[in-house]
């Protein structure tokens, strides 16, 4: 009688770790709700849901966020030129990014806005104690202001065109009277923290790149905006807004019910904030200090990845060149886009996107390596073995390093060690022919058979945090009671 792996997938096994947490919390940014999802936010987003499900896997206590940025000057600007109230086009916005995500096969633990009660009761806490620590003073700001990063920028931050070089629109002229930071008073307790590895920037180009800024010396920074309405008021100045930036990045606190709430007792610091390049500043120069100004534990490690850019240039909004992933779900589906945004561009590093390539791969790495060799294997098994699994045996080949490539973010890398795998597979198949064997030699037969089934469970469990709705059909269609002829895990495309 043949054994078949039992349906709760323990025959999966589990992962081995290089490095042994006894928690571990993955955030993203908070998206703005200027305008849609897309491409380069999804990319993101992903990238933590695999780290956590990873984590999860592995049976270590997990916690993934993400969540809108929802309060600002060009949040205001955008509800009034779609004619609605900020509430009702917040909400609607956020909607599109929860919607989004659940399209892409991404489960994160909270999903935070920045509108909502309980963040603002935290953000206002976290003011009090930035008031009481000393650090905050008045003063006035004159200088230039990008509303698309929601920033204030110096001339050395534009272009030769003196224009934001993300944007590539005019900075505004700005001289308001705002609450500062002393955030030059942080100067050496960030370059010591860095340069010791207490607090983790990767990698570690964007490291030194942060170094070098910290170096050439900090200057203050101012915490609110007096002409801006939708936003949090200070407690002791309601004349003033928070800026939108300290608003936004404590909602990697607030979500976990700061001060007394038990997952922010469990879970942190962070260990890891995953953030785009043109944002690390934010997250490795002001969000720390301001930390250390309250007295909370900083988070850990910030990961920068780089861009997707279309012919040479960033996906922005403000550019107009978005691609949304929700049509790229609905013609090749969740996995195969999760597949092709971590597979393509090593992460960290910039690269271009084109659907041509993802269209490329999704036909030779998917439809015809994985979903090539599950194919043919069900089918060999339905035809020569009633459907019935052989005895299970140990996966004849291991590739234990793809756990290591994971941690340390090398999703690329991890990825094209699976294949690997599966081109090994589809070789060996090729090689001893079973269906020659299945009559004249069914000892041979059971053999490779046996050693298929068992690299392809291995297969798929290296494979469930990238793509999991593809692993869940290999190990379901493996754990039936009889294996039929499947249909394809990758349809054709016209």
């Amino acid at each position: 009688m043949s054994t078949t792996p039992s349906s709760d997938g323990a025959r999966i096994g589990s992962f081995r770790f290089v490095i042994m947490l006894d928690k571990f919390y993955v955030t993203t940014p908070i998206y703005y709700v200027n305008d849609k999802p897309h491409i380069g936010t999804a990319y993101t987003t992903i990238a933590a849901d695999i780290l956590a499900r990873f984590y999860r896997f592995s049976g270590i206590p997990t916690f993934f966020l993400t969540g809108t940025d929802e309060h600002g000057s060009k949040i205001e600007r955008a509800a009034k030129e779609a004619g609605k109230s900020p509430e009702d086009f917040t909400r609607e916005m956020a909607a599109k990014f929860s919607f989004a995500w659940d399209s892409l096969g991404i489960a994160p633990d909270d999903f935070i806005r920045t509108t909502e009660e309980r963040h603002e009761k935290a953000v206002v806490k976290f003011l009090e104690l930035l008031k009481a620590s000393g650090k905050l003073y008045e003063g006035v700001y004159e200088g230039l202001y990008c509303v698309g990063h929601e920033a204030f920028l110096k001339d050395s931050d534009l272009d030769a065109t003196g224009k934001c070089p993300d944007h590539k629109t005019k900075p505004e002229k700005l001289k308001e009277k705002n609450w500062f930071f002393k955030l030059s008073d942080y100067q050496k307790v960030l370059e010591g923290r860095i340069e010791s590895g207490e607090f983790v920037v990767e990698p570690d180009f964007r490291r030194n790149e942060v170094l070098a800024f910290i170096r050439q010396g900090l200057e203050d920074v101012a915490i609110s905006r007096p002409s801006v309405k939708w936003g949090i008021k200070l407690p002791w100045d309601e004349r003033q807004t928070v800026y939108v930036w300290v608003d936004a990045l404590f909602n990697y606190v607030s979500a976990l019910g700061y001060p007394d709430g038990e997952n922010y007792k469990k879970f942190w610091p962070a260990d890891v904030h995953i953030v785009g390049k043109d944002i690390i500043r934010f997250h490795c120069i002001i969000w720390p200090a301001l930390l250390e100004a309250a007295s909370i534990p900083w988070p850990r490690k910030v990961f920068a990845h780089g861009f997707f850019t279309i012919d040479g240039q960033k996906i922005s909004k403000s550019l107009g060149n978005v691609i949304d992933p929700n049509e790229l779900v609905a013609k090749y589906g969740s996995d195969a886009v999760r597949y092709f945004l971590l597979r393509e561009i090593p992460f960290g590093q910039d690269g271009d996107f084109s659907v041509a390539k993802l269209a490329a791969r999704y036909q030779s790495d998917l439809a015809n390596g994985l979903g090539n060799l599950f194919s043919r294997l069900a089918t060999l098994i339905a035809q020569n073995l009633d459907g019935q699994l052989p005895d299970v045996v140990e996966s004849p080949r291991k590739f234990d390093e793809v756990d290591e490539l994971i941690q340390e973010f090398r999703f690329h890398d991890a990825l094209s060690r699976i294949w690997e795998e599966i081109a090994w597979a589809n070789k060996y198949i090729d090689e001893t022919k079973p269906w020659e064997s299945a009559k004249k030699n069914p000892k041979l037969f059971t053999e490779v058979i046996a050693n298929l089934v068992a690299l392809l469970y291995e297969i798929a469990k290296k494979l469930a945090p990238f793509m999991p709705e593809t692993a869940e059909k290999i190990r379901d269609a493996l754990s039936a009671e009889k294996i039929a002829k499947p249909e394809p895990l990758f349809p054709r495309i016209n």
